[in-house]
């Protein structure tokens, strides 16, 4: 009496590597959902690129004219003290990166609607000292 194997469907032995290959495009996917991000990451659409060149005590923008849209703020500490930015105005409230050391860089996206926007440090006194600024989108 001869025993008959009976084929192994293909899809079995390749299920495990088909569903995680499947799993792995869903999840690369669906990124986007935050709009802060650091230097060591990029989240969502990056829109615009701005850069912020942030000293004791300033903060300098590469763009002055800014219509409604996602941007990206690529923040640059170049001063000898910890800085970041945090972004208030219209559609958002006190959008806020986290803090970067002295020669560190980040990234901040917001969607920007028309209105004023103000831009400054929220370490320590730095605001108060100088470091803030306003834009306005049209």
């Amino acid at each position: 009496m001869s025993i008959r194997r009976r084929p192994r469907p293909f899809l079995t032995t390749a299920t495990p590597v088909l569903v995680a290959t499947l799993v792995a495009a869903l999840v690369a996917g669906c990124g986007g959902g935050d709009e802060e991000t650091t230097s060591s990451g990029s989240g969502g659409s990056t829109g615009t690129m701005v850069t912020v060149t942030e000293n004791e005590f300033t903060i300098s923008l590469s763009e002055q004219s800014f219509t409604p849209g996602t941007y990206t703020f690529v923040v640059k500490n170049e001063g000898k003290a910890t800085h970041t930015i945090e972004i208030e105005g219209p559609g958002i409230e006190e959008k806020e990166l986290d803090e970067l050391d002295p020669g560190a860089s980040g990234n901040l996206t917001v969607e920007l609607q028309k209105g004023t926007y103000e831009i400054y440090c929220p370490v320590g006194n730095h605001k108060e000292r100088g470091m803030e600024t306003e834009i306005t989108v049209a």
